[in-house]
């Protein structure tokens, strides 16, 4: 597959989402829709546990480019498994009164990672294993998010999970306690991931429509998480979102891969939450992830410098350069810390500018 046409499909994702987003081309159910009404929280932390989903670019890009490209289905590539990672994050929620609540959004990609991550550079693992966390929401089915879900499920089995309706056969098998295998070029069956213990616990399937025709599924008061059901690259579809109201302070989404795009989360809210007000948001934003410019990201500059918001938490597939060029243009990019040169694998395109929050970093809104 030539270069052009690999980002000609990663063009049709996310980035482009995002800036049809900033235009207003929302779907007219999401623009007719009464306005919600989700309650209030007293604030939220975020810790990253890992935002690195595999260590080097050019690995991850040559399995793609090798088996398809970026619409392929993620099924059918023999990746790497020593350049995996995974991304998971840990979401503390203040309430206005009682004990905080945590949850887990995604478990990673390499099972070895994620325990590392869980046991040594966090508290996830005890978390999970006394059921002080009992909700992970999984934000969609890209491997790095996903095929690490054994991890999760062996501290935890019965643990609620909230997932998108728009699963694939095998993204049930593995949840359900089996493998999946692809084939190399010379027809050679590699397992590409497996799970030893199914899941036991509730599964809420999601769909862009919510509860009762709300657009939202009420976690806790404050608390809701909103689908998407948008194309995504390697034959996925829908991404989960999260929203938290702060009371006096207003709106903060936290996402996977914010598929959607950053400007479409904002533009839904503003139409759709009674009294919105923006004020942060924390993940993956989805623009330069293989380091690389395009005009149109300077217009998502724009577009995020138009909401206003307080607090921008990025990294993952936000891509340093738009961070770094995002915060020149006054957009208030949370800065990380060197935690991340800690951790016994780092990316390949990790920088010491700490242009976006990393491994190990936290952030509180």
């Amino acid at each position: 597959m030539k270069r052009r046409d690999f980002l000609k499909g990663m063009a049709v994702t996310g980035a482009a989402a995002g800036v049809s987003g900033g235009l207003g081309l929302l779907p007219k159910s999401a623009e007719a829709a009464d306005k919600v009404d989700f309650g209030h929280v007293k604030g939220l932390k975020v810790e990253v546990l890992s935002e690195t989903s595999w260590f080097d670019n050019a690995v991850f890009k040559k399995d793609l480019m090798d088996y398809g490209g970026a619409m392929t289905n993620q099924y059918k590539i023999p990746w790497h498994w020593d350049n995996a990672g995974g991304y998971m994050t840990k979401i503390t929620v203040y309430p206005l009164e009682g004990d905080p609540k945590i949850f887990l959004m995604d478990t990673g990609w390499n099972n070895g990672w994620v325990d590392y991550i869980y046991d040594e550079k966090s508290d996830m693992g005890k978390l999970l294993t006394s059921k002080q966390v009992d909700t992970m929401i999984l934000s969609h089915w890209h491997l790095d998010h996903y095929w690490g879900v054994e991890s999760t499920l062996k501290r935890n089995p019965k643990i609620t999970m909230y997932a998108p309706k728009t699963y694939y056969p095998e993204d049930m098998a593995l949840l359900k306690g089996g493998k999946n295998v692809a084939k190399t070029k010379d027809g050679k069956e590699v397992v590409i991931n497996q799970n030893k213990v199914p899941h036991q616990g509730k599964l809420v399937l999601t769909a862009p429509e919510g509860e009762k025709g709300t657009g939202v599924y009420q976690l806790m008061p404050g608390v809701a998480l909103k689908m998407y059901d948008v194309p995504i690259l390697l034959r996925v579809r829908g991404e989960n979102v999260m929203y938290f109201n702060v009371k006096d302070k207003g709106i903060v989404t936290v996402t996977g891969c914010c598929h959607p795009g950053i400007l479409t989360l904002n533009a839904w809210a503003r139409r759709n939450v009674k009294d919105y007000q923006p004020y942060g948001c924390y993940g993956g934003l989805h623009i330069t992830l293989f380091e690389t410019w395009d005009p149109k990201f300077d217009d998502i500059i724009k577009g995020v410098k138009a909401f206003k918001l307080k607090k921008v938490g990025c990294n993952h597939c936000t891509g340093w350069i738009w961070a770094e060029k995002a915060a020149e243009a006054g957009v208030p990019i949370v800065k990380g810390t060197n935690k991340f040169k800690t951790y016994k694998r780092t990316s390949s395109v990790a920088k010491d500018s700490n242009a976006f929050l990393t491994n190990g970093d936290t952030v509180k809104f």
